[in-house]
């Protein structure tokens, strides 16, 4: 024999199917997002490296030296690594966003998302080029 259901004062208790911690592995797109914003972690550690790297420059010749002997340390440069192809991922994936986040009119004509992620990817790449002259002196 089943109890009748009691009176309680307050809202009433929905029902919410148990979910898993790990919901987010079963789909791709909500991997690749929960990765993304993971991703950021390793921007931050690139921020603190960069700053971490100035800070030495800014030190005596041994103290950049010390910097750069730390840096070649394994506990130093798998992060780095690791870090770096999730810095990668984030772009890429952050590239390949905007077309949804932003409407380009041309002529009155609205832009293709081919043309806006391919207009991104050109100036990174140009960027980057600009970038690697400056710093490999070419």
């Amino acid at each position: 024999m089943s109890e009748t259901p009691r009176y309680t004062e307050g809202h009433p208790k929905w029902h919410r199917p148990r979910m898993s911690t790990y919901w987010w592995l079963k789909r791709g797109p909500y991997l690749v997002f929960i990765l993304r914003e993971l991703s950021s972690l390793c921007i931050a550690w690139f921020v603190v490296f960069t700053l971490l790297l100035i800070h030495a420059v800014s030190q005596s010749h041994d103290g950049y030296n010390q910097f750069l002997d730390w840096c070649r340390s394994p506990i130093v440069l798998i992060p780095n690594v690791v870090a770096l192809f999730f810095v990668i991922f984030h772009s890429v994936t952050w590239l390949n966003l905007a077309p949804k986040a932003m409407v380009v009119r041309m002529g009155g004509r609205r832009v293709p998302p081919v043309g806006i992620v391919g207009a991104n990817y050109a100036a990174w790449a140009v960027i980057s080029a600009i970038l690697a002259w400056i710093v490999l002196g070419a």
